[in-house]
């Protein structure tokens, strides 16, 4: 049996981590070591080489190891050489089915030249096998745990370990791991969530960027050489821009600063599906590099897209008031309705439920009237806002400010120190019980006690400081939400824009009494008390 001519592949794998270890393992030398072998060996011709490079050991659906086993069944080798057990697998029950039923059913030898591996010696008996498969399974345990964890930590310190940006975002130079805004397409980007607020629907906004030439995020990518994920904002054959592509762009919270990873993972090092991990697992850190959008608009942008968006037939607009009007009396969405009366169109608003479901609600209220109604209510919200802007931009408004914080600041003071001291005394608890100062009764009863007072002081530090960061809600940088409205000074008429931008909802308890809540309403609300206290004061 020994003079027989065997036909062997030499069959060479290196996967990522091995080519990080340095050049013992490259391709180049592990054929040189298998041609070396090869030339000493006269009763073993080589056939054929197969060559799986960047594949992991710990899975067996690699493309050349495939292929070689097609060229086993179908007679043409019946000899493999590697340079040791580990280039044919890391896993050892895969690896072990090899070597014990899979090859020796073909009649084929195995050899591992340095790991002096050869079925057709007694130098590989099964022992020796399994136990350099087992090493090799749990070296791929321990690089995976190293990676996870390295990742982890990467990712925990805002980090971005990604290998493609987001649309929008490159890497910085200086740091790979740092997000920084790429001109171009942040201004795409823009550019949609503008043309969301404005009302546009999101089919309508992709039809508007294929129309003018824009590149689609991947089509971008492969003009500018960048790296690309498979099936990313690809959702066409084409690569054109569509509904899909623009809806997750304006529910991707990297572009409001906040860099969130680890979304997906596996289940172990040996399963390489991809699964979704839960929303607990991920890595999220805010503010981790400079906003696309500003994070009050974006939030904006999220609940304008939760609102009821319909449009008329065939319409790429979206409907004036469409999602944010409602009935006053059972809560439900009014709709909007066309009437044509003597040649003449006519909207109104009306709400479905109707009498039957126990909705006493008008049937009716004109369009034209409703928007004359909420123009005015507008146009009064934002003088009001600008007028408190003026008082808690003033001396004495940031006078009283600075002399109530001050306050609230001594009160949290002193409930710090009160909470030092009962963590002091729950803590010698337990020694006074063991010297006998208290009975174990007394210790429970101290213990549960203080547990109490613990809890209730840092309920009433939290509301302190609530409290503190509320009065200077309407002074400082906190009045940024003031410029939100000044923006709409000298308004003149409603657009969609507008009423997202201003308007949280309308409940409709009649024809003639609408009640607006506007966006930033708390804020204005702290505001307005903290304006009147200025003026008593005065």
């Amino acid at each position: 049996m020994s003079e027989m001519q065997y036909k062997a592949v030499k069959y060479i794998r290196l996967s990522y981590t091995d080519e990080s270890n340095g050049e013992s393992d490259s391709v180049v030398n592990q054929r040189k070591l298998l041609d070396s072998f090869l030339e000493n060996h006269p009763d073993i011709e080589a056939v054929g080489e197969r060559v799986d490079d960047g594949w992991s050991g710990v899975i067996f659906e690699r493309p050349a190891f495939k292929e070689m086993m097609e060229d086993i069944r179908a007679g043409k080798i019946n000899c493999v050489i590697v340079k040791d057990l580990s280039r044919l697998g890391r896993e050892y029950i895969e690896t072990g089915r090899h070597l014990r039923e899979i090859f020796p059913a073909y009649g084929v030898r195995f050899i591992a030249v340095t790991d002096n591996i050869d079925t057709l010696k007694d130098n590989a008996k099964d022992i020796v096998v399994s136990i350099k498969s087992i090493i090799n399974d749990a070296y791929c345990h321990d690089i995976s745990t190293k990676t996870r964890s390295a990742l982890s930590t990467k990712r925990g310190n805002g980090d971005y370990v990604g290998a493609c940006t987001v649309y929008g975002y490159k890497k910085a130079d200086a740091n790979h791991n740092q997000l920084v805004i790429d001109e171009y397409p942040a201004g795409v980007v823009r550019d949609i969530f503008r043309m969301k607020l404005e009302g546009v629907s999101a089919s309508k906004i992709a039809k508007t960027l294929n129309t003018t030439g824009i590149l689609s995020p991947i089509e971008y990518k492969r003009d500018r050489g960048l790296p690309h994920p498979k099936n990313g904002f690809a959702d066409k054959s084409d690569a054109k821009w569509s509904a899909t592509t623009i809806i997750r762009i304006l529910k991707d919270e990297t572009y409001a600063g906040a860099l969130i990873q680890g979304r997906q993972g596996t289940l172990n090092y040996k399963i390489k599906d991809v699964i979704d991990l839960p929303k607990k697992e991920w890595a999220r850190i805010d503010n981790a590099h400079e906003a696309i959008i500003d994070p009050r608009d974006f939030e904006l942008c999220q609940r304008v897209m939760h609102l009821d968006t319909r449009t008329a037939p065939g319409g790429d607009k979206v409907y004036l008031f469409s999602g944010v009007l409602i009935c006053g009396c059972c809560g439900g969405r009014m709709t909007r309705k066309t009437d044509r009366k003597n040649g003449k169109i006519y909207y109104y608003y009306y709400c479905p439920t109707g009498k039957k479901n126990g909705c006493e609600h008008p049937n009716r209220i004109k369009e034209d009237a409703l928007i004359a109604c909420a123009l005015e209510s507008v146009k009064s919200h934002i003088v009001n806002v600008v007028s408190l802007e003026s008082l808690l931009r003033s001396v004495k408004g940031e006078k009283y400010a600075t002399k109530l914080a001050r306050q609230y600041e001594s009160h949290i003071a002193e409930n710090i120190n009160q909470l030092a001291k009962v963590g002091e005394f729950k803590s010698t608890l337990y020694e006074n019980m063991v010297l006998g100062i208290i009975s174990k009764e007394e210790f429970k009863t101290l213990r549960s006690n203080y547990a109490e007072d613990y809890s209730r002081i840092t309920q009433i530090i939290a509301t302190l400081k609530q409290e503190h960061a509320d009065i200077w809600a309407g002074t400082g940088e906190r009045l940024r939400w003031i410029e939100h409205f000044k923006r709409f000074e000298g308004l003149t008429a409603l657009d969609r824009k507008t009423v997202t931008h201003l308007i949280q909802s309308i409940y409709v308890q009649s024809k003639t009494d609408l009640q607006i809540t506007f966006n930033y309403q708390m804020e204005f609300d702290n505001a307005f008390i903290l304006s009147s206290v200025v003026e008593e004061v005065a």
